[in-house]
């Protein structure tokens, strides 16, 4: 995207959301425009800072990050959110990936691969960190294939030959400008086709294409 990306920091840790405010202020196409101790109160600064991107913690009082990050998707225009956390488990990185979570980082990612992590999804793009990658793909091969198979081929046949072709581009991780460069197409067409994945396959972010893509056999 063009311009400073608006971010908002959720999490209950004072310290946590001071370095993060810290590390992220050094950047000049970053402004961190609030700061919240937990998800009902970043739902309110949403709807008050109009964010970017959020950075949503998991573990908060009050509301979750993962059901703040459910509420924001339900909403028309919902700003990317990645979500942080201590904890690297599969149930974590499929739960915020179904509440709609653009990204998955641990809160020990180095400092750079979190500030190009909200570089990413401000784009439009989708970002996982490389061991909830793994996790993912380990728990995707552990289904049980068949139903899944069948129930993923049967949504991609709603999508145009250009389409699918686009979809297991999102499927292999392919950015919307590697896609572009493959496919022979512009960004905005790009982009064009990926905001009909999302309404034709039901999806509310990228990471969740990729997963019915990866469910079809077709990566």
């Amino acid at each position: 995207m063009d311009g400073v990306i608006r971010v908002l920091v959720v999490d209950d840790d004072p310290l946590v959301r001071s370095a993060l405010s810290l590390m992220l202020g050094g950047q000049g196409d970053i402004e961190v425009v609030g700061e919240a101790d937990n998800g009902a109160s970043g739902l309110s600064l949403v709807t008050e800072l109009d964010p970017h991107v959020v950075l949503m913690d998991i573990r908060m009082p009050v509301m979750d990050g993962l059901e703040a990050t459910h509420a924001l998707h339900q909403r028309p225009t919902p700003p990317a959110v990645v979500v942080l956390t201590t904890f690297d488990a599969d149930d974590h990185v499929l739960r915020a990936i179904a509440a709609g979570a653009d990204g998955f980082l641990l809160k020990d990612t180095p400092p750079g691969d979190i500030v190009q992590a909200i570089r990413t999804v401000a784009a439009g793009d989708a970002m996982l960190s490389p061991s909830a990658t793994r996790s993912l793909v380990s728990r995707l091969r552990s289904a049980t294939p068949t139903d899944r198979s069948t129930t993923a081929a049967e949504r991609l046949t709603a999508l145009t030959e250009r389409e699918l072709e686009v979809a297991v581009c999102v499927g292999r991780g392919l950015s919307n400008s590697e896609i572009a460069s493959e496919l022979y197409l512009s960004i905005p067409t790009v982009k064009s086709h990926v905001s009909r994945l999302l309404t034709k396959l039901h999806c509310t972010n990228r990471v969740q294409v990729a997963m019915v893509v990866h469910d079809a056999g077709l990566v």
